[in-house]
């Protein structure tokens, strides 16, 4: 291949092996979720919602760099599961407000070793790297 087409091959590409390593991680929850009727991020939205009972679809979307074009369908069929409730905000009808239901907490339970399972994601890291990575991805998550 000619040189100036050198910044075209796949092994020049940093956001290559982010992509691959990223569908890899999420993949190997498939076995965990699958049973469970969830998808990984239905799993991610529970999790916020674990931790805060209560969000603005807006708020989710910040947290999980996700956009309405995406949670919304998501955020349909947890509501059908009845793991989840979607209401109008009482201030500004604009805003819908996403808090979870009794079954959707207790769905925690059936999820609580699933964070054990996936122990450091299966990455070949020691503590220190992991932290690098995990500060690396961080900070281009909070400058893109």
């Amino acid at each position: 291949m000619a040189q100036k087409y050198e910044q075209l091959l796949l092994k020049n590409q940093l956001c290559f092996p982010m992509y691959a390593c990223g569908r890899k991680i999420v993949g190997s929850y498939t076995p965990y979720l699958k049973p469970l009727g969830l998808t990984y991020t239905q799993y991610i939205v529970m999790m916020v919602l674990w931790e805060k009972e209560s969000v603005s679809v807006g708020q989710l979307g910040e947290l999980l760099y996700l956009d309405a074009g995406t949670l919304t369908p998501l955020l349909k069929r947890l509501e059908k599961a009845g793991y989840v409730r979607r209401q109008r905000s009482k201030e500004d009808e604009r805003i819908t407000i996403i808090s979870i239901t009794d079954e959707g907490d207790a769905l925690k339970e059936k999820c609580r070793d699933i964070p054990e399972k996936m122990s450091g994601c299966r990455l070949p890291l020691d503590e220190k790297e992991a932290a690098e990575l995990y500060r690396l991805l961080y900070r281009f998550l909070e400058n893109s």
